[in-house]
């Protein structure tokens, strides 16, 4: 194996050798991965593949180009002043985009102190248009958190007014 480009389609499905391929990946001085991991919901695995599909958050002007490079944008088909947003484009990496899905119904399901306020936002969509569609702008809340983290080598503040308010 060499460096994070390596795949993990196949390896990761067999959830018994993830963590020895996760190690292998993921040299043990990388400080970023704690960070990630503090937020994804999933663990090593989830933070690992998001980096791997992203490849260096430098690629992206902001966190909106990372939710629609990962699929968890709505398609659009609007003509004249008419709007129509459909489900999600999923366009970009599947595994990336299900492993964040799971992470948001890993959040959603158990509530944390520290991811309370994305809980609670996550909730609130819930009981206005359903779980499914909550769990899925969970995950695009995610992803773009993620990014900020990574971009920014901050750890997640669960008291920042984007995290505490959900918007």
């Amino acid at each position: 194996m060499k460096g994070p480009a390596v795949r993990l389609g196949g390896t990761a499905g067999r959830l018994c050798e993830a963590p020895a391929v996760v190690k292998k990946i993921v040299p043990p001085h990388d400080r970023r991965l704690p960070r990630r991991m503090a937020l994804s919901g999933r663990g090593p695995l989830t933070a690992t593949t998001y980096a791997v599909t992203l490849d260096g958050a430098a690629r992206f002007r902001d966190a909106k180009q990372v939710r629609s490079y990962l699929g968890l944008v709505p398609r659009e088909h609007s003509s004249g002043e008419k709007q129509h947003r459909g489900r999600i484009s999923k366009a970009g990496n599947s595994r990336a985009r299900s492993l964040l899905v799971e992470a948001a119904w890993a959040l959603l399901r158990w509530k944390t102190p520290k991811t309370q306020g994305l809980h609670e936002w996550a909730t609130r969509i819930a009981a206005r248009r359903g779980r499914a569609t909550a769990v899925v702008a969970l995950a695009r809340k995610l992803a773009g958190i993620l990014f900020a983290l990574w971009r920014d080598g901050t750890e997640f503040d669960p008291g920042h007014r984007l995290a505490a308010a959900g918007s």
